[in-house]
């Protein structure tokens, strides 16, 4: 990428579109998100249907508000990132056909980016972090710890097997008839608890591997809830909400020290990084705080900006590590569990992105005119290094059962 490579980044993988511009040098120039949180909070929850009905309705505006904030027009575009998963399908969809329409248009490259893997290399775009680190990564629907040893080479130590952190915070805020997002509303009704009067389950703890499982905590939540309404006992709702997020900041403090212990033997003690929203949870901050101080590792989260998968971390990402991600005219197929993708994407779904990608370039060309170079249906794309998530794209799922050592990727 040149000094005045100009990148579009496009997000729109849950309930949030969002639209930026950022310069090979790290220059900002705009970053506009349109929110869906209200019209979701009725629900509870992300209802993908009207997730992806309200991307298509901002997409325009969202692109089309950045631009005007940066002063560009799409002729100064160099390049277009894009979710490609993981994500809500109809999401995906949405922001990968604007994305490649305006790459078809334009003769410009067009980047599919795993918003984890975003997560994964963002302590980078603000601090001088070494590799390889840690990563326990805590965004949406992902609980995992990986070993970041380079841009598209990672280790997988643990993952998930049911529910992620975020999700045990958002079902049991749901039970206890709290309000969403779940996680913010349980730390401020935790703050006047006290969570030593609720006993709840530590799930895995203990055990030799770095797997995560939350499930059993929402069943419990809801026993102890029936409880507390039934007047047994002292504990109120403000108690069970601080014994929960306790149990699930000892929980991911227990694997994480135990991922540590592993890093530390074939690296040596380094830094710890934790990403995604989860990691703002202040009571959770501090129980992994302590935990990488005990093991001699130093402890880094990235600001808020980079704590969600918007399309600024993605122009980044793309901006910084380019070179060693995937570029493809193609739709990179939503996966469930980040490093590894799996090659068993419905060809329908991808012919169907790809006829509505042509479509959509064809109505741009008819809204703005033809571009400056003659469209590429297939940009040159950069060659994916060993270990990238395209060389691992035949990889089978991860294992539903614990693992002590999960295959690297």
């Amino acid at each position: 990428m040149n000094d005045t490579f100009l990148m579009l980044g496009i997000e729109s993988s849950c309930d949030e579109t969002a639209a930026a511009l950022v310069k090979s040098d790290g220059t900002i120039l705009a970053s506009e998100i349109a929110s869906q949180m209200e019209v979701h909070a009725a629900h509870g929850g992300v209802v993908p249907e009207i997730a992806a009905r309200a991307h298509l309705d901002a997409i325009d505006s969202v692109i089309e508000g950045a631009m005007e904030k940066a002063s560009v027009t799409m002729g100064d575009l160099d390049g277009v990132a894009a979710t490609g998963g993981p994500g809500l399908i109809g999401g995906v969809v949405v922001g990968t056909v604007a994305a490649k329409a305006i790459a078809t248009a334009r003769g410009i490259p067009y980047y599919a980016v795993n918003h984890l893997e975003g997560h994964a290399l963002s302590p980078r775009l603000v601090d001088k972090v070494g590799f390889p680190y840690l990563l326990l990564l805590v965004s949406g629907g992902h609980t995992q710890l990986l070993a970041v040893h380079a841009p598209g080479i990672y280790e997988r130590y643990g993952t998930t097997m049911d529910d992620a952190a975020s999700e045990a915070f958002d079902k049991s805020a749901k039970i206890m008839g709290l309000s969403y997002p779940g996680g913010p509303a349980i730390e401020r009704i935790a703050a006047n608890g006290k969570p030593g009067l609720v006993r709840l389950p530590r799930p895995l703890r203990g055990a030799d591997h770095c797997h995560f499982s939350f499930s059993g905590l929402k069943t419990a939540v809801a026993t102890r809830l029936a409880a507390i309404e039934a007047g047994d006992g002292e504990a109120d709702i403000a108690d069970l909400a601080a014994a929960l997020q306790t149990a699930i900041a000892d929980c991911l403090a227990d694997r994480a020290r135990r991922a540590m212990a592993r890093f530390a033997d074939a690296h040596g003690p380094a830094t710890l990084v934790i990403a995604g929203g989860v990691a703002a949870n202040k009571a959770i901050f501090t129980r992994l705080e302590t935990e990488a101080g005990k093991a001699g590792f130093a402890l880094i989260v990235p600001p808020a900006w980079l704590s969600l998968p918007t399309a600024l971390v993605l122009a980044a990402v793309v901006q910084f590590f380019g070179q060693q991600l995937v570029s493809s005219a193609c739709f990179t197929a939503p996966v469930s569990h980040f490093p590894q993708h799996r090659a068993q994407a419905s060809s329908l779904v991808k012919a169907f992105v790809g006829m509505s990608g042509a479509l959509t370039a064809q109505l741009y060309v008819l809204l703005y005119g033809p571009p400056t170079t003659a469209p590429s249906a297939s940009p040159p794309s950069p060659t994916a290094p060993s270990g990238s998530p395209s060389s691992a794209s035949t990889a089978a799922p991860p294992p539903r059962s614990p693992s002590p050592r999960p295959t690297a990727v």
